[in-house]
């Protein structure tokens, strides 16, 4: 069972890594910051009396999931703000309003991005993706606490039940590996 304190280092310790990966979701600091407060207040509501040991690991399932439930319920808000937003025009006009010519995209964002650029980004996304699921699993799992999920050496060891030294070891070989495949394809990061 984690006491009070555990679980208080725990959030302080985990709270700078969430929100950057909460950022890189939603592209929006407020947001972000709501989504890590949202996933820290469950961890601690729901699994508190969990063991220490366990809470990165649930934390980092609540936040991924308070993710998708962001993105969920921003779909279904777009989608009856613009069933709505026709309502109280006139008529004379409706004809003539087209939404896409009005709507303008905040600068910097994936909706300001042009066609080309998205498919390209989704295109490189997806190659990456492949190459890393071409990794042996060892490797993998490293590279994806550590990089992705932005885990120290120590608790990726922790994690995956093996020296540090050996996450050191995995790491290295999977960004070599992924770095000369993507070289191949005509990538480079």
């Amino acid at each position: 069972m984690a006491t009070d304190k555990e679980l208080s280092d725990f959030l302080e310790n985990v709270e700078r890594r969430a929100f950057k990966q909460a950022v890189y979701a939603v592209r929006k600091d407020e947001v972000a910051l709501d989504i890590v407060q949202d996933a820290m207040i469950k961890l601690a509501e729901k699994y508190g009396d969990k063991p220490a040991n366990e809470l990165p690991l649930l934390f980092q399932r609540i936040l991924q999931n308070t993710i998708h439930d962001f993105f969920r319920r921003e779909k279904v808000r777009t989608t009856w703000v613009s069933l709505f937003s026709s309502i109280g025009r006139d008529s004379e006009n409706q004809e003539d309003f087209d939404l896409l010519e009005s709507y303008e995209a905040e600068e910097g964002t994936q909706a300001s991005e042009s066609s080309a650029d998205k498919v390209e980004r989704e295109q490189t996304l997806a190659l990456i993706d492949a190459e890393v699921q071409k990794l042996p699993t060892r490797q993998r799992e490293a590279f994806l606490m550590r990089y992705w999920q932005d885990m120290d050496v120590a608790e990726t060891a922790a994690a995956m039940g093996c020296s540090e030294g050996s996450v050191k070891t995995h790491c290295s070989r999977a960004t070599h590996a992924l770095a000369q495949a993507l070289r191949a394809k005509g990538i480079t990061l």
